[in-house]
């Protein structure tokens, strides 16, 4: 059966078929206004069309599997799809009133970065829209409350992903339904620069964070194979692109890694990259996770991935305020349950889904 929670009021009218176009609004204002997960609460619709829709379609496409709760408060959830493929998406509780949903936009993911957990399962398909949105409200449920704030920083590429990632985008500020506003949505990306020319003519509103990680080319493939066909210089002219379409100002990611990218040099040429920008520098120390591979650097050094200790991250960070950067120092959150940032993979597949 298939899932109505990413149709459109004219999509749904449309899958009705001969029923009065105005269906289509009511249906979808009950599902994303009203909260229903049930056809059959949907009274002012007639009981032969609540029976059909019943028959033939699903509202929520996926179900908690298991949920886990740090001590922070964060809570981790991961979802069994109709396929049998597993998922994970994480709240996160920024403050005692303002909730935000970090989504999963694949399952796994291709793009092979060295310091990313998801990176491991490799490449198995990718999320439709229906199951994306459904993450946001099985959150939610996990929750009891409504939600603030979504960021695409789960499992997955978002802009492998850009036609499903933008029709979220669509229902989900729709007017008639649950009309959240762009500013509320964050694409973060390893950088692809497509999709961040298509996000900025498409959704110019909606915020972009790009993962840095390295100013050095070299260094940067090395931990992050997108760089070899979306090199720095293509990169920030696309984030250019971008802040001239929309004004928003930019986030930039920075994994900081012991030995690897947090070197004396590494603060200006940051600098250097971010000029011209407005942009924050978000800078998260490595989240270690199990079975991660060393690094093969430039001139053939290998090393193992390391968290940095606390006096080099504040070294890090007050160079780069010293050369006129934002920076923000991203708060450990989730680490006890493995919701951190790269940190989220699971050990199943449509193939196989045990833990």
């Amino acid at each position: 059966m298939s899932s109505l929670l990413a149709s459109l009021p004219r999509e749904i009218s449309h899958t009705l078929g001969s029923e009065p176009g105005f269906r289509g609004q009511q249906i979808f204002s009950w599902i994303h206004q009203k909260g229903s997960r049930d056809f059959d609460e949907m009274t002012d619709l007639p009981k032969g069309l609540r029976q059909k829709l019943e028959a033939e379609h699903t509202i929520l496409p996926a179900g908690i599997d298991t949920a886990e709760e740090a001590a922070d408060g964060t809570t981790k959830i991961r979802l069994k799809l109709n396929d049998g493929a597993l998922i994970e998406a994480v709240l996160l509780r920024d403050t005692a009133d303002r909730l935000t949903a970090c989504l999963s936009t694949q399952v796994g993911c291709a793009m092979g970065c060295r310091f990313c957990k998801t990176a491991t399962m490799g490449f198995i398909r990718n999320l439709d829209a229906a199951e994306i949105i459904g993450q946001l409200y099985l959150l939610e449920t996990a929750a009891e409350r409504s939600i603030d704030n979504i960021v695409f920083m789960g499992m997955g590429e978002p802009f492998n992903n850009y036609d499903q990632v933008s029709k979220t985008v669509q229902v989900l500020t729709h007017p008639e339904g649950r009309n959240m506003g762009q500013r509320r949505f964050t694409v973060s990306t390893s950088g692809i620069i497509d999709g961040i020319r298509s996000l900025g003519t498409d959704h110019p509103q909606v915020r972009l964070a790009a993962s840095l990680v390295s100013a050095d080319p070299a260094t940067r493939e090395a931990l992050m194979p997108v760089e070899h066909k979306n090199p720095l210089p293509r990169l920030k002219e696309a984030l250019m692109a971008y802040q001239q379409a929309g004004g928003r100002r930019i986030t930039l990611e920075y994994v900081l890694l012991k030995g690897v990218n947090d070197r004396k040099e590494d603060p200006m040429l940051v600098r250097k990259f971010a000029h011209g920008l407005r942009c924050n520098i978000n800078l998260i120390p490595w989240n270690p996770a199990d079975g991660m591979a060393p690094v093969k650097l430039p001139q053939g050094k290998v090393l193992p991935l390391e968290e940095p200790d606390a006096k080099r991250v504040n070294w890090f960070r007050e160079e780069l305020e010293n050369l006129g950067l934002t920076v923000v120092l991203r708060h450990r959150k989730g680490r006890g349950v493995n919701a951190a940032c790269g940190q989220l993979a699971t050990k199943g597949s449509a193939k196989n889904n045990s833990l």
